[in-house]
């Protein structure tokens, strides 16, 4: 009989979320992860890249202090104590895991795991020691890496990826970001905040493809005139060293031109990362570039589960915790199914955009009669008294019963205030239940009851 009811392979929010649930559940998990705790989100993700936009925000307030009457006539900040700041909230976000591991009993082993075969999981520890552990259950949350484009150049020193960004030690003063996707758009804010001129180029005709288009063109405005250029149905075609600069080839339909830059920064997305783990020679049926899983996180190999961004689903921190609870509820005996439908989706750029559900151009598609309420940022009293005017709450409902297909929101706490969305198209809610929930004044949170009112007839501060 084996000791061990489950052995998890990764150490990041999909895996250490797994290991804690099974220790809750009575099972005996031990956790492999070959660097430091909390995985990417913690250490080189969603953490640090906050704790840069908090500073980014606090920057941004101060240019604009004198619209609230304070007189700040001089200011500086410390590029590397800013960075210092971000490393120590990360670490303490890491530590806080291992920590948590403690509490649970949860084994944690320093390594790199490989699975053998089924039940078989062979880790390498730092030290260089092999240990073999059997187990009934095996658990791969590998995570993912940054995805390599094919450019001309992209191999020379200074090109960087995310983690590179969050390592600099010194501001450049140009930046080109090659994609407008979260990771992009969020980079561009923070640095544009800091005073590097920043430029950003995007393929598709729009940035933030998966978000809400109007939503997403109106973010493009808005930073455009906070002076960040973002440029769209552009390729990069190849990036030159010259001295200490870049040179970047860019083709558009308007023709080609070369931009100059001091520093270019990938962020075309993420691709899954099986770590050590040789998933064809295991059989393990893949989907495109991610493991295959039903809906109970099982792949088609009894007793290996595999969970977060190496399933391709959503990559997202808190759908790959998601996971890893389904998977190990499923694995202590229950019946436990992983519902995509309701996944909220935040982008922590200046402003925020979050949103849950169907776009307007998904709804349309899928129904045959919907509604669409907005309502805007400036008519709300909590967004005036701010100086947070920038942006709107856009719901859109089935015309029939009134019910929520989607949320989607541009402007402060847009993250905070997307978890009203999130419950209400979990519990199917309606228009009529939002409007019925009575919302605190003054509060952000009332342009969301406001929009609710909007479907069912008008919002009550907003004149026609």
């Amino acid at each position: 009989m084996n000791e061990i009811d489950v052995a998890i392979i990764g150490g990041g929010p999909g895996g250490y979320v797994a290991a804690i649930k099974a220790a809750h559940l009575g099972l005996k998990a031990v956790l492999i992860e070959k660097d430091k705790l909390g995985g990417v989100c913690l250490n080189r993700g969603c953490i640090p890249t906050k704790a840069l936009v908090g500073t980014a925000e606090l920057l941004n307030q101060l240019q604009r202090a004198k619209e609230f009457g304070i007189q700040v006539k001089e200011y500086s900040y410390d590029f590397p104590a800013i960075m210092k700041t971000k490393e120590m909230i990360a670490k303490r976000m890491s530590s806080g895991v291992g920590q948590l591991m403690k509490a649970n009993q949860i084994r944690v082993i320093q390594g790199e795991g490989n699975i053998l075969e089924p039940g078989v999981v062979e880790v390498i520890n730092i030290e260089g020691k092999k240990e073999l552990i059997k187990t009934e259950n095996i658990i791969i949350a590998t995570g993912s890496s940054v995805m390599k484009i094919p450019i001309p150049g992209l191999e020379n020193e200074g090109v960087i990826d995310s983690d590179g960004a969050l390592s600099l030690s010194e501001l450049p003063t140009k930046m080109i970001i090659i994609g407008g996707g979260v990771i992009g758009i969020e980079f561009a804010g923070i640095f544009k905040a800091m005073g590097v001129e920043v430029t950003v180029v995007e393929m598709l005709p729009r940035i933030l493809l998966p978000i809400d288009e109007e939503i997403a063109n109106r973010l493009a405005f808005i930073l455009k005139r906070q002076g960040i250029k973002i440029l769209t149905n552009s390729k990069v075609e190849g990036i030159e060293k010259t001295n200490q600069n870049f040179k970047v080839l860019i083709s558009n339909p308007e023709g080609k031109q070369r931009l100059e830059t001091e520093k270019v920064l990938l962020a075309a997305g993420r691709v899954p990362d099986f770590g050590n783990i040789n998933v064809q020679k295991l059989g393990i049926e893949l989907e495109g570039r991610a493991i295959k899983v039903d809906q109970k996180m099982r792949t088609n190999i009894p007793g290996i589960y595999a969970v977060g961004d190496v399933v391709g689903k959503i990559m997202l921190a808190h759908v790959a915790s998601r996971e890893g609870i389904v998977a190990v509820e499923n694995i202590s005996g229950k019946e436990v199914l992983m519902d995509y439908k309701v996944v909220p989706n935040c982008v922590f750029s200046l402003p925020e955009v979050a949103s849950v559900g169907l776009t307007e151009e998904e709804a349309r598609k899928k129904y045959d009669q919907i509604k669409v309420s907005k309502f805007p940022y400036l008519a709300n009293g909590k967004a005036l008294g701010m100086g947070e005017t920038e942006g709107m709450v856009k719901i859109i409902a089935d015309s029939d019963t009134s019910e929520l297909l989607g949320l989607h929101i541009l402007g402060a706490h847009a993250s905070d205030l997307i978890a009203e969305g999130t419950l209400a198209l979990s519990m199917e809610a309606t228009a009529e239940e939002i409007v019925n929930t009575i919302h605190a004044h003054p509060t952000l949170a009332e342009t969301i009851a406001e929009a609710a009112e909007g479907i069912i007839g008008k919002p009550i501060h907003l004149t026609r």
